[in-house]
């Protein structure tokens, strides 16, 4: 089968077109760096010639609102007539869970309107949402900087290894459009203060952290069901303490 991940250089697509070439699909890693740019649509009809199903796992270079906006308003509206024109059989899309509980957030709001486009289309699709990934902790860290000290609230999260989420995708791409959103989360939910401690702790950082109800996460207030997964969600094996356990993930 021939597949297309857009977003296919990142840390999910990578991974994603590795396993999708092993269990011997023909892949095409496509990104601005390969020669093809869904802002510009330069090299989409190219790389969409023959493909069954597309991936999309790109993120907006800006998370400012206006910005992240045009960019997955422009990239999807363009990916999505150049598969109907190539005659694409299914689109695949990676979307965050909580999306449409977090639309105070200009990032949650860009990723409502890339869902509604799917859902729009011709093209049959299945969109995949996922919790925070592992790698994302010392981002969340840093986030809530406050004079030196990282203020947090103590909502639940339930945070996932990208691996997990690459198998998930695989399964997704391997199977009908679902015609709908199926959601992927980690093993555990996790208070997202007490997940940075440890975080910091292993990394010796020695900043302090502040347990803040108030505390927004990325400009919006979050409770115990915003970023947490619906009970038939898919879940992953792999466990916070076995990821970061691992020294190729402390850095």
């Amino acid at each position: 089968m021939k597949i297309v991940v857009i977003g296919g250089t990142g840390l999910i697509g990578s991974n994603l077109v590795n396993k999708l070439r092993q269990l011997g699909h023909e892949v095409s890693a496509a990104s601005p760096s390969s020669g093809v740019n869904t802002i510009t649509g330069e090299g989409l009809s190219e790389v969409l010639a023959g493909a069954e199903v597309v991936v999309d796992v790109s993120n907006s270079p800006s998370f400012e609102d206006q910005a992240v906006l045009e960019f997955f308003q422009t990239s999807t509206r363009n990916l999505l007539e150049a598969e109907a024109t190539a005659g694409v059989k299914h689109h695949v899309a990676l979307s965050v869970v909580g999306t449409d509980r977090l639309q105070g957030s200009g990032y949650f709001r860009a990723k409502l309107v890339q869902e509604n486009l799917i859902k729009d289309s011709s093209i049959p699709y299945s969109i995949l949402r996922a919790t925070q990934f592992f790698e994302f902790v010392g981002a969340i860290a840093n986030s809530g900087i406050v004079d030196g000290k990282t203020h947090l609230p103590p909502a639940l999260f339930q945070p996932i290894a990208s691996e997990d989420v690459v198998l998930a995708l695989v399964k997704v791409v391997a199977g009908s459009p679902l015609e709908g959103t199926l959601e992927v989360a980690g093993p555990e939910r996790i208070q997202m203060d007490e997940i940075v401690r440890r975080y910091l702790s292993i990394m010796q950082d020695h900043r302090e952290v502040v347990t803040d109800d108030d505390a927004p996460y990325f400009g919006v207030v979050i409770n115990d069901q915003s970023l947490t997964a619906s009970e038939d969600a898919m879940i992953g094996k792999m466990s916070y303490q076995d990821w970061i356990s691992d020294p190729a993930n402390q850095r």
